[in-house]
């Protein structure tokens, strides 16, 4: 199947490993059946913009061309760094999209990928967002009503938590489990007076699609290997694990490739 990588897609169940696929405007590649077999990905060497589909020699922000990266509001500074909301001086570069994307219910959450982590996320993809970053498991503290509020929050929470994933720990798997639901009750503790009612919602376990964890990582990249193929181990956040090394997709975003499932 030839497709423009973009992040993969991802369907959880509980109690079942999380389900992976890619695909291109008529076409579905299921990944979950290919691992413990071999696969090929060979890079045409193009990487075309995901918002205007123009061909660009380097990809900006996960995916766009450089006009692209600096007119898209969700490629503004305040998407990875959400206090610094610039919505209210009315500099926002796409006022309805940030009507439509930031003022809207977030939640603050608890999460261990490669040990215990705080992270924000729009509360409607919150179960999204733990699987990209590869928790096994996460719980959710409180929602707030805009981007810049809980943005504002999680600045409070950095003082006390880690906010970073080790992806290269969370990739060689054996992450000791976290008893979050203790680790909540320690939030709530530091929530702000007046702030909202915490939330009591059941911590989400998640299982990933992976046969064996490297021991050693070995990052993979298109730039130095236009194909990439061998021996599909896992998936686990947006990294495909092969037996030759690892690859991140989403951060492939725009390349042009075609995926091969060698019998």
């Amino acid at each position: 199947m030839k497709t423009v990588l973009s992040k993969m897609t991802t369907v959880w169940k509980a109690s079942e490993p999380v389900s992976y696929s890619l695909k291109n405007e008529t076409e579905v590649f299921h990944l979950n059946p290919l691992i413990g077999q071999q696969l090929s990905i060979q890079s045409s060497g193009k990487i075309l913009c995901l918002a205007c589909g123009k061909k660009t020699s380097k990809s900006f922000q996960q995916g766009y061309c450089f006009p692209c990266s600096r007119k898209l509001a969700s490629c503004d500074m305040c998407s990875v760094r959400p206090e610094t909301c610039h919505f209210a001086k009315g500099t926002c570069r796409e006022p309805e999209w940030g009507q439509a994307n930031c003022f809207i219910p977030h939640t603050l959450y608890l999460a261990n990928s490669s040990g215990l982590k705080v992270g924000i996320t729009r509360t409607r993809q919150r179960l999204t967002r733990w699987i990209d970053q590869g928790a096994i498991a996460a719980i959710p503290v409180i929602n707030l009503d805009s981007r810049l509020a809980i943005g504002e929050l999680e600045s409070h929470f950095k003082q006390h938590f880690a906010d970073k994933t080790n992806w290269r720990n969370m990739l060689k798997g054996g992450v000791e489990a976290i008893d979050l639901d203790e680790k909540r009750k320690t939030a709530i503790a530091l929530l702000p007076d007046g702030i909202g009612i915490p939330l009591t919602d059941a911590r989400v376990d998640i299982l990933y699609p992976v046969l064996e964890y490297p021991k050693k990582i070995v990052s993979l990249n298109f730039e130095k290997t236009p194909r990439i193929e061998g021996t599909l181990l896992g998936i686990k956040g947006q990294y495909l694990i092969f037996d030759t090394g690892v690859i991140n997709i989403r951060s492939f975003s725009g390349c042009e490739v075609e995926l091969v499932h060698i019998c």
